[in-house]
């Protein structure tokens, strides 16, 4: 007759030190992400500083994005300006259209103008805190976003071993219990009355 093993717990000291450092490591970010956040909740985006060119044209333009995209590096190249960090994107509303490249630093904006011989090109530089918002937003380069994801991972390492912690303790794992429930249905109370 065999005898069944208790489960194996998880080293409680191993979990608070991956909790504490984790907490550490990513607070910095996770801080960051707070309060843009919090503030994008309120409309607080932060503020750019715009500057709009008309750009003379061979031809009309057409809503072709790799048309758009080459007119625009081209531009920003003359003028030694990086590009958006972002993504560039048509943007069309019935007939008319514009090419919308966003990123961290500045956003770019190319559109037709009335007249099919001019195209409109306008630049916006963030302000610091705008940079923030739109590292929030997932504007950032590839190297933002892998550091978004490291953290998206560590929060929840961190909620899900200070939970593990609250359970291996007896005296805790009742309370942690009911606070966990107690937020699920304050969660779903919200959702479902938003």
């Amino acid at each position: 007759m065999s005898v069944a093993k208790p489960m194996a717990t998880i080293n409680r000291a191993n979990l608070v030190q991956v909790h504490l450092l984790l907490a550490a490591f990513v607070f910095p970010v996770a801080v960051m992400f707070f309060i843009t956040g919090a503030f994008y909740t309120w409309g607080i985006k932060g503020d750019y500083v715009s500057t709009a060119e008309m750009i003379p044209l061979d031809a009309p333009l057409t809503d072709s994005e790799s048309e758009l995209v080459a007119l625009i590096e081209r531009e920003l190249d003359q003028r030694s300006v990086s590009l958006p960090s972002g993504s560039p994107k048509v943007k069309k509303s019935g007939t008319s259209f514009q090419l919308e490249w966003t990123g961290s630093k500045r956003d770019v904006v190319l559109e037709p103008t009335a007249d099919d011989q001019v195209a409109r090109l306008t630049i916006k530089e963030t302000s610091w805190y705008r940079n923030f918002v739109q590292l929030h937003k997932a504007k950032g380069g590839v190297l933002f976003k892998v550091y978004a994801a490291v953290l998206a991972v560590a929060l929840l390492t961190i909620l899900s071993s200070g939970f593990l912690i609250a359970w291996q303790i007896p005296k805790y794992r009742s309370l942690a219990l009911r606070v966990f429930v107690a937020g699920l249905v304050v969660f779903i109370a919200v959702f479902a009355l938003s």
